[in-house]
């Protein structure tokens, strides 16, 4: 049966849903569900690509980055697949609105909060060990597990491991994951689903209502997702460079960005480069 709505795992699928200035309510209710205590009443969409300190410096390219009215910072990722360093390469993009808040001359260095959520087609390999847990909240402790820094928290969010039926639903986050994981296999909107946020979402994810162009582009989108997901997964799963080295000849052969080449595959540029 044909998809009636967008896969969320897509580049074109999220930035519809979720990534567009008329999509503002509907991430805003995603990201209360998962920062209560953040107050997001209205957000500020920020360009995605950030430079460091210098030309010469590597650039952290965002697939959301955003703030709310108090000026704290909120990135959003979307990771399709596993990536060598995963963790590392969070935490050096959180560095990036960390810095920008610099300001010239005297300064205080007091500093707004930063808050980075990862949205995982994946789960980390040390889950394995683990129960199956969703979501993962991580926040700088001391020896006591007390929180020694609060402006600056990571939510990775495991999908593989969300597996409650809509009966078991109770939080809007639940709903949200619950619409993130099964959106694709949705032909009618489920009943739990019936207010107007996630009324709005549905209409954003219809591929029906879509112009000829965004189809195309929609259905390379998920194309590229399908391909590079199951080779780069595997790649990783046997260790094998030769299968990373594979899907990033085939992203440069399509003309894909070198930034997003890196983001898939885990890849240095001088690695790319050289194919």
């Amino acid at each position: 049966m044909k998809a009636k709505y967008v896969n969320p795992f897509t580049d074109f699928g999220f930035k519809k849903i979720f990534g567009e200035e008329a999509s503002k309510d509907i991430l805003i209710d995603f990201l209360t569900s998962l920062l209560p205590d953040s107050y997001i009443t209205d957000l500020t969409f920020n360009d995605k690509e950030r430079l460091g300190l210098s030309q010469d410096d590597r650039k952290a390219v965002y697939d959301i980055y955003c703030e709310n009215k108090n000026g704290e910072k909120i990135i959003v990722e979307l990771q399709k697949a596993k990536q060598n360093y995963f963790k590392d390469r969070t935490i050096y993009y959180a560095s990036f609105p960390i810095q920008e808040q610099a300001e010239q001359g005297k300064w205080n260095y007091q500093l707004k909060a930063v808050y980075c959520i990862g949205i995982l087609d994946f789960t980390f390999d040390e889950a394995k060990q683990q129960k199956n847990e969703v979501v993962h909240t991580v926040q700088l402790k001391d020896q006591n597990n007390q929180v020694f820094y609060d402006k600056l928290k990571f939510v990775y969010l495991e999908m593989p491991h969300f597996d409650k039926p809509e009966q078991a639903l109770v939080t809007r986050l639940d709903k949200w994951l619950y619409f993130i994981k099964h959106l694709e296999d949705f032909q009618s909107i489920p009943e739990i689903f019936k207010d107007d946020v996630f009324a709005r979402a549905f209409n954003k994810a219809e591929i029906a209502q879509y112009s000829s162009a965004e189809k195309d582009e929609y259905e390379q989108s998920l194309k590229t997702y399908r391909d590079l997901k199951g080779v780069i997964d595997t790649a990783f799963d046997e260790g094998k460079l030769e299968g990373l080295l594979e899907v990033a000849k085939s992203m440069k052969a399509d003309g894909e960005p070198i930034e997003k080449i890196k983001r898939y595959t885990g890849l240095s540029e001088n690695e790319i480069n050289n194919l």
